[in-house]
């Protein structure tokens, strides 16, 4: 029997969602119209809407950057290759560690590998790990 996952984790899958749907919709906007529409779809509590939508915006926000470093990661594999899904996840993990001072990246990488679990491929999981891995290691200087 699986337990169900935190308001937190709730959240980060939600955006996930959002944002796999904005990707596959030519990259519209988030405006309240749209999160009211997908709140219709899927219900959640208040807590859980309100730190989702938090995520989403900041990760649309500094989506060139987030990007940025998913490439500079991918080492020879093009981030318009990986599925829509897995980058996704991706991008949400890299948003909360270059950009959330209050989440630790640990937290943000073991969610994004959970979440990969839950809602990616086979191979998700570590994928999503390795590339983690290469963007939270501090560069040498």
């Amino acid at each position: 029997m699986s337990k169900k996952p935190g308001k937190r984790r709730e959240a980060r899958e939600a955006a996930v969602q959002f944002l796999f749907s904005r990707d596959l919709n030519a990259g519209l906007a988030p405006d309240p119209a749209q999160f009211d529409l997908y709140w219709e779809f899927r219900p959640a509590d208040p807590r859980v809407r309100a730190f989702s939508e938090e995520l989403v915006r900041g990760a649309i926000e500094h989506l060139p950057a987030i990007d940025a470093s998913l490439r500079d990661a991918l080492e020879n594999y093009r981030l318009e290759r990986v599925g829509a899904v897995d980058r996704n996840i991706l991008r949400l993990a890299v948003y909360e560690i270059l950009f959330c001072n209050d989440i630790p990246r640990a937290v943000a990488i073991n969610e994004a590998i959970e979440i990969a679990r839950r809602l990616g491929g086979d191979e998700s999981p570590r994928f999503v790990n390795g590339v983690l891995d290469r963007i939270q290691r501090p560069t040498e200087a």
